[in-house]
């Protein structure tokens, strides 16, 4: 492999950059009012600002008050079973609306959550954290206070490791500039960021305006023209280019320039794992998924061919690169994103993502249309092995037997392990509808992110894919869901344990095997919603008719699979892991 990954996402300039600001106004600053606002309203007009309508959590005593600011305000509080959960059904809101919210108390809560943000980090997703804090009067008591770690900086500190920018509202005078400088950032780079609010803060009136005026990143224009030119040249000379999207064009809400760049010259789209769906995969251009040597060969074939491969907004990370079985040569690549632009060898610094597409797409109508044959039967419902009505259950034929009934107007979240390698068959026909922790691979996101989906997108169905073991993790906020009047269909693949572990380190270890539930039963203990046990083709099509016939109920279907069942992308992906151990 020759195009080797970094290390970790890098953000585009210091977090003393972030701090500075310079004259740009920052979303929303002709609209604002601030004269008798106190900060906790403030902070509620800024989210709105940002289209958050919705904001999930947990109260605890260090942010009551704040949280009955939000009961008198617009923004609509779902309060969640666990604060991981909450972080969670942020994320997957913000990817879907552009920006989620999660409230916690202090440290029992803000630490609980750290996993979901530094998940939503690893993964572009802006998250705003706000937590509430000890009041500044009874600090001064010098008393060892509740939920307190170490001193008062401690859950601050923690936080500043996974997000772009934070802020302590402990000063009136700076709140509103602190909120707005936060905020800023996390729309800019669309990481999550974190806001501590003492709790005898929330009601303050700062006596004068903020002057905060918002910051841009530095952008040189001559480079972004420099890049445009020699990408153009590059497309104008190369015979089969093709685009490998990444997840950067969902959050940066690039898919109309992606597209109108492909299919300027019919260029054929692949995506990364992380990727799926950035652009409808019914798309006559969208050839499939490339995942090195684990993923399809004719898609393989096609990107590792290619003379110009256009990287755009992808991560380099291990799991997108089939286990670094990629053959991207980096003289064949113009890799571009939101923190670095490099072409073949060259570097480019100070060029903004989406300048660098708009300035291509203005070069780009000169470019002659490349003929371009679809792979045959790529956007054809996948066919299901002919297997009997009796036949224990295979998770690749679960998959094609869903893949059947997706439409425009259905969300799949899969979670991590063969839930996720299985449905990277799956043909999504929307943008943004396909959503899983492909990159930082965190156990247990997809129920609460169904939830963070189903409250941004209420007019959609929204399907989950999870184990046994991820649902055991985080599962009870099904209950969530079910309270909110959602309906989801949950098809659990039942395995009796941490199926991928065993694939990944053989042997009848009995570390990976779980609990035995009788999953159907929580129907019951949440009071309602309609459960499937099923082990046969035939009962796992009856389960699939049922909930397709009734949207408005939620749907369990407990799936249990034939004994040590695996995708054949899982088979893969392990046999690469265990050669790199």
């Amino acid at each position: 492999m020759s195009l080797s990954p970094p290390n970790r996402p890098r953000e585009n300039r210091p977090r003393a950059e972030i701090a500075s600001g310079t004259t740009s106004p920052s979303r929303g600053a002709a609209t604002r009012m601030t004269a008798n606002v106190s900060i906790a309203g403030y902070l509620i007009q800024r989210l709105r600002d940002y289209g958050v309508d919705d904001l999930f959590g947990i109260p605890g005593d260090y942010v009551l008050s704040f949280y009955s600011e939000l009961e008198r305000s617009p923004i609509n509080v779902i309060g969640c079973t666990r604060e991981d959960c909450a972080g969670f059904a942020a994320d997957a809101y913000a990817r879907i609306r552009g920006m989620g919210a999660v409230c916690v108390t202090y440290c029992v809560g803000g630490l609980s959550v750290c996993n979901s943000i530094a998940g939503a980090y690893a993964e572009k997703s802006p998250v705003v954290v706000i937590s509430g804090a000890p009041g500044l009067n009874e600090r001064a008591t010098g008393a060892l206070l509740h939920h307190m770690v170490r001193d008062f900086r401690t859950q601050l500190d923690v936080f500043e490791k996974f997000t772009i920018a934070t802020a302590e509202l402990t000063d009136p005078l700076t709140a509103f500039s602190e909120i707005d400088r936060v905020l800023d950032a996390c729309d800019q780079y669309k990481r999550p960021v974190y806001i501590e609010l003492p709790r005898d803060m929330v009601a303050v009136v700062p006596p004068v305006a903020h002057g905060y005026r918002g910051f841009v990143r530095e952008i040189d224009a001559n480079a972004t023209a420099e890049a445009v030119r020699e990408t153009y040249q590059r497309l104008s000379e190369a015979k089969n280019p093709v685009i490998l999207a990444g997840v950067e064009m969902h959050r940066f809400r690039l898919q109309d320039e992606l597209l109108q760049l492909a299919e300027s010259a019919n260029i054929p789209i692949a995506t990364t794992m992380l990727g799926k769906s950035v652009v409808s995969e019914r798309h006559p251009l969208f050839i499939g998924l490339y995942e090195g040597a684990i993923g399809d060969s004719q898609v393989t074939r096609i990107v590792e061919q290619s003379d110009l491969v256009l990287l755009m907004g992808a991560f380099l990370s291990d799991i997108n690169l089939g286990i670094y079985t990629a053959k991207l040569d980096p003289n064949r690549c113009v890799y571009a994103t939101s923190e670095s632009l490099r072409i073949s060898y060259h570097h480019y610094h100070n060029v903004d993502l989406k300048s660098f597409l708009v300035g291509l797409n203005e070069s780009a109508t000169a470019l002659p249309k490349r003929p371009f044959t679809p792979i045959e039967g790529l956007h054809a419902a996948a066919l299901a092995p002919d297997l009997g009505a009796n036949e224990f259950l295979r998770t690749s034929w679960m998959i094609s037997e869903l893949n059947k009934r997706l439409d425009a107007d259905t969300i799949v979240i899969a979670d991590v392990g063969d839930a996720l390698f299985a449905a990277t068959e799956l043909t999504i026909h929307e943008r943004t509808e396909f959503l899983s922790p492909a990159y930082y691979t965190s156990m247990g996101f997809s129920i609460p992110a169904a939830l963070g989906a189903a409250t941004a997108r209420k007019d959609h169905r929204i399907v989950v894919l999870v184990g046994d073991g991820a649902f055991q993790m985080t599962g009870q906020e099904l209950s969530t869901l079910i309270r909110q009047g959602h309906s989801p269909v949950v098809i659990l693949l039942d395995n009796h344990g941490y199926g991928t572990e065993r694939y990944l380190h053989q042997g009848d270890w009995r570390y990976n095997e779980i609990a035995s539930w009788d999953y159907g039963e929580l129907m019951q203990v949440y009071g309602h919603g309609v459960a499937h046990r099923v082990r046969t083709k035939a009962e796992y099509i009856a389960a699939l008719d049922a909930a397709w016939d009734q949207p408005n109920e939620p749907h369990l279907i407990h799936a249990t699979l034939e004994e040590s069942d695996a995708s054949e992308t899982l088979k893969k992906l392990a046999q690469r892991m265990c050669e790199r151990v």
